[in-house]
């Protein structure tokens, strides 16, 4: 009965956790970014902030709510995947920045659920190039999958989706910046983003919403003080060609918080089409180990989120 309990008590903390720092990712976070990064980074917990968002689709606004969920994690760069046992393959390990942004709306009856998960490395003088993204995206009429994976010259590309155009497919694209892994490099060092003239590979949400050809894109990029708040920045994507531009604001000082995000894009089709802004504004935000607390009892920490009223 003791090993039983034992056994089960393993099997509970090894399901979704964030591993405790390693001595390797303890070390390489305080020789990059000193030791408000690894206080913050590597206490064990995730840090879980909502937002109201209103969401652009169809040629309306849709109100929702937006989680950005950002965690630190052992990473295997040979098989992007998060590592189970990292003291076993220390070559292979790569301590990355891992943020979960889900979004949730309606439109009219049925509901939208859409997920992408960001593997930036922390030590970004030695790995470049966030290794991986994945993004779902779940609605009545079906489910589509997008995933990029680094490999030695490029990214390779998987889409999996119920529409015929688009089908089952595979190919690689030139590895330039994402604009997903804008978000995860605000909250490492944003003096990494590049500004000025740059190729880009546009959000995969925005893809799988807009269902368009998924290659790098010319875009202007500027890092500025926000416009009303002092302690806020701004980085701003204008894409050329696409009636896309994507703004977030941050705060200046470390850990980088989010506090916004505008998303302007074409939205609708035929007669419906027009140009509207996704919105995101923060809420509340918690530092928590949330795969501990996954019983009725903890559904008070959601109340906090503002995710249940």
């Amino acid at each position: 009965m003791r090993f039983l309990f034992f056994l089960l008590s393993l099997l509970t903390l090894s399901a979704c956790q964030s591993d405790l720092p390693s001595s390797q990712e303890a070390n390489a976070a305080v020789l990059v970014k000193g030791d408000n990064f690894k206080d913050y980074w590597y206490q064990g917990k995730a840090e879980i902030t909502s937002y109201h968002l209103e969401q652009a689709r169809y040629g309306e606004i849709h109100n929702g709510h937006a989680v950005l969920v950002f965690v630190t994690e052992p990473f295997s760069k040979s098989k992007k995947v998060k590592l189970d046992n990292p003291s076993a393959t220390p070559k292979d390990e790569v301590p990355v920045l891992k943020l979960n942004a889900t979004r949730k709306f309606n439109t009219g009856v049925y509901p939208y659920s859409m997920m992408s998960s960001i593997f930036t490395p922390v030590d970004l003088s030695k790995h470049p190039n966030t290794l991986k993204v994945s993004t779902s995206s779940q609605e009545w009429c079906g489910h589509t999958f997008m995933q990029l994976r680094e490999e030695k010259n490029n990214y390779s590309v998987e889409i999996d989706s119920y529409f015929e155009s688009e089908g089952d497919t595979e190919s690689k694209v030139d590895k330039v910046i994402l604009e997903d892994e804008i978000w995860t490099r605000l909250r490492i060092a944003p003096k990494s983003l590049p500004t000025g003239a740059i190729e880009m590979l546009p959000g995969t949400m925005f893809a799988r919403l807009r269902h368009i050809e998924y290659r790098p894109v010319t875009a202007n990029a500027t890092m500025t003080p926000h416009r009303d708040q002092s302690d806020l920045m701004t980085y701003r994507v204008v894409y050329q060609g696409m009636n896309r531009s994507l703004s977030i604001h941050f705060s200046k000082d470390f850990p980088y918080t989010i506090d916004s995000w505008e998303e302007t894009m074409g939205s609708g089709f035929g007669a419906n089409a027009k140009t509207l802004t996704t919105k995101g504004r923060r809420n509340k935000s918690i530092m928590d180990a949330y795969w501990n607390h996954h019983n009725n009892e903890d559904l008070y920490l959601r109340k906090e989120l503002g995710l249940d009223k």
